[in-house]
C-alpha cells in the first residue's frame, strides 16, 4: 500500500507536470527537461553506447529509464511516508527542485521553464499527504490472542480496526487507483492541449515553398543498378537517419520565426522567414552522414535540398578577415561550429527550408536547417536554426567539440555491402554482390571488392550523380561455391586516396575500416 501511494502521487505529478508544459513547451515536461539535462551530462562514450546499441530509439529507451527510476523512487517515496509523511512529501519536493534546476539548465531558458517541475513537486506533495492521511485512517489487521470463550474456538483470529475517520481499505485502494488513473490522464490531455494550442503539423502543411530560381533535372536512372535489396538512391523524407539529443521536438512557428546573422561581420542580417523565401532559392543534391556511424552503418542519406545561398548570404554580411569559424545556433540550444572557409570556397552550402520537395519535416529541422556538403552532420548541419555567428576556432568550441570530438568534421571514404545481406544464404554460383560507396565533396572513383581475403577485383560503378553524393555499385562473384565466405569491400576517392583498411570507432573523427559481410554459400 505504502508504495502504491507513492507511485499515485508521482503520477498525480506527472500529469500536473504535462498540463503545465502544455503552456510552457514540451521540452519544458519535468521528465524531458530531466532528460535533456541527462543528455548534456552523459559522457561521450555513454552517448556513443546508447547511439550504437539501440539507434533510432535511443530517446525512447533514455525516457523509459527515466520513467523507470522516477518509478522506483516514488515507491521509496511513498515507502518513507507510511510512517513518516513529510518526508515522503519532501521527496516529491525535492524532485521538484531537480527538474527545475534541469529546465533551467537549458540553454536560453527562462523562469517560465521552471513552472511545470515545481508544479509537478508540488502536486506530487501534496498527493502523498492526502493519501498517507488516508492510509493512515484505514482497517488495519490486528492479531489477537485467543481467550476463553472466543467464538472461533480459540484458534487465533483478527480483528478489524477503523481509524477516526472510518476509512475502508477498499476506499484507500480506489482512491490510490484513481489518482493513479487520473494522472496518467492528465499526461495524455497535456501532450494533446500543447498540439492543439500549437499544431506545428499544420502550420508546416501550410507553408507554400517557392521553387529553386533553377531546378535540376531529376537524377538519371542509371545511378541506382537495379538490384533487389539495394537501398534506393533518394532517401524518403520518412526513412532519412534522424540522430540528435532532442527529447521534445522543437516547434516553431515560421511566422515568428528569424535567424539573426551576427559575429565578426560588416553588416548583421536579421532574416524572417519570408525574407528567406523570397531569397533566389538554390537545389542541391547531397548526401548527409553522421560521425556516430560504424563502418557499414545505417545513419546516412542521399536528398534533395532546396534553400538560400549561404555563401551568398555571408558575403552580403561582409565576413571579417581573421573569422575562421561559422557557429550554427539551434532553437534547443544546441551548436554546430563549421569551417568557414570551406562555406565560402565555392561550394553549394544552403540555408534550406525544404527536402525532396516538401517543406522540412520538423524531425529534420522545420522550418529551416544548414547544409555544407563535405562534413559530418555534428560539423555542418544545425537543425532548427535561429543563429550563425562568424567567430573563429580560438574564441569558442561548440557543443560536441566541448565533448572531444574532432574541431574539423571532415567525412571519411566509407563503402558498404547491401547485398548480400549479413549472415545470407545464397546458392552457388555466380553471386551479385551491391552497395554503396562515398567520399562526400570528394567523390568516389572507384570501388573493389575481395573474397575470402583473396585479390582486389574491380566492381562497376553506376552512374556518377556528383562529389556531394553517394555512388552504387555492383560486382559478379563467379562461381562461388559452397560453404562460409567473407567478402570485403574498399573504395578510392576521386583525388586517387585508398580507404584504409585500419579499424577505427567513430569517436573522435569518424569510423574507418573497411566493411565486410559473411554468408553462406550453399
Amino acid at each position: 500500500m505504502a508504495a502504491a501511494t507513492g507511485l499515485a502521487a508521482a503520477s498525480a505529478a506527472l500529469g500536473a507536470g504535462d498540463l503545465a508544459a502544455a503552456f510552457t513547451g514540451p521540452d519544458t515536461a519535468p521528465v524531458i527537461a530531466v532528460g535533456s539535462a541527462a543528455v548534456d551530462l552523459s559522457p561521450t562514450p555513454l552517448k556513443e553506447y546508447a547511439v550504437r546499441t539501440f539507434g533510432a530509439y535511443d530517446k525512447t529507451v533514455l525516457l523509459g529509464g527515466i520513467h523507470l527510476t522516477a518509478a522506483l523512487l516514488a515507491a521509496g517515496a511513498g515507502w518513507l511516508s507510511a510512517g513518516r509523511p513529510r518526508t515522503g512529501a519532501g521527496v516529491f519536493a525535492a524532485f521538484g527542485v531537480l527538474g527545475a534546476w534541469a529546465a533551467l539548465s537549458r540553454p536560453g531558458a527562462g523562469a517560465a521553464d521552471v513552472v511545470p517541475a515545481l508544479v509537478a513537486g508540488l502536486v506530487g506533495a501534496a498527493t502523498v499527504l492526502a493519501l498517507s492521511r488516508m492510509t493512515g485512517s484505514a482497517p488495519q489487521p490486528v492479531n489477537t490472542v485467543p481467550t476463553i470463550g472466543h467464538p472461533t474456538g480459540g484458534s487465533a483470529g483478527q480483528e478489524r480496526r477503523t481509524g477516526p475517520a472510518g476509512t475502508t481499505r477498499r476506499a484507500v485502494l480506489a482512491v490510490t487507483g484513481g489518482t493513479i488513473a487520473v494522472g496518467a490522464v492528465a499526461v495524455t490531455g497535456g501532450r494533446i492541449l500543447a498540439d492543439r494550442l500549437f499544431d506545428v503539423g499544420a502550420v508546416r502543411a501550410s507553408v507554400r515553398i517557392p521553387p529553386a530560381v533553377e531546378p535540376l533535372p531529376p537524377l538519371p536512372s542509371p545511378v541506382r543498378p537495379k538490384v533487389a535489396g539495394l537501398p534506393p538512391f533518394v532517401t524518403s523524407n520518412t526513412d532519412f537517419y534522424r540522430v540528435d539529443t532532442a527529447l521534445a521536438l522543437p516547434r516553431i512557428d515560421p511566422r515568428r520565426w528569424a535567424l539573426r546573422i551576427r559575429g565578426l561581420v560588416d553588416h548583421p542580417l536579421l532574416l524572417t522567414f519570408d525574407d528567406l523565401l523570397h531569397e533566389p532559392l538554390e537545389e542541391m543534391d547531397h548526401t548527409l552522414s553522421c560521425v556516430s556511424n560504424e563502418v557499414g552503418g545505417p545513419y546516412i542519406g542521399t536528398t534533395r535540398w532546396l534553400g538560400a545561398s549561404l555563401p551568398a548570404l555571408l558575403r552580403r554580411a561582409g565576413v571579417h578577415r581573421g573569422a575562421d569559424q561559422l557557429v550554427g545556433r539551434s532553437q534547443d540550444g544546441m551548436t554546430i561550429g563549421t569551417p568557414l572557409e570551406s562555406v565560402l570556397d565555392g561550394r553549394r552550402a544552403l540555408l534550406a527550408v525544404a527536402m525532396n520537395g516538401e517543406a522540412l519535416p520538423v524531425a529534420h529541422g522545420f522550418p529551416c536547417r544548414s547544409v555544407v556538403p563535405g562534413f559530418y552532420g555534428y560539423a555542418s548541419a544545425t537543425k532548427w536554426l535561429v543563429d550563425l555567428d562568424v567567430t573563429t576556432f580560438a574564441a569558442f568550441d561548440p557543443y560536441w567539440v566541448r565533448r572531444g570530438w574532432d574541431r574539423t568534421g571532415a567525412v571519411r571514404t566509407a563503402s558498404r555491402i547491401d547485398v548480400p545481406a549479413p549472415f545470407a544464404r545464397v546458392p552457388a554460383g555466380d553471386v551479385t554482390v551491391a552497395g554503396t560507396a562515398w567520399a562526400t565533396h570528394h567523390g568516389i572513383a572507384a570501388v573493389e571488392v575481395r573474397i575470402d581475403g583473396g585479390t582486389w577485383q574491380q566492381a562497376m560503378l553506376a552512374a556518377d550523380a556528383g562529389p556531394d553524393l553517394w555512388r552504387q555499385w555492383t560486382h559478379t562473384w563467379p562461381g562461388a561455391a559452397p560453404g562460409t565466405h567473407r567478402i570485403e569491400v574498399r573504395a578510392t576517392d576521386a583525388t586517387g586516396a585508398v580507404q584504409t583498411g585500419d579499424r577505427a570507432a567513430p569517436y573522435p573523427s569518424g569510423a574507418t575500416g573497411w566493411h565486410s559481410t559473411v554468408v553462406t554459400v550453399t
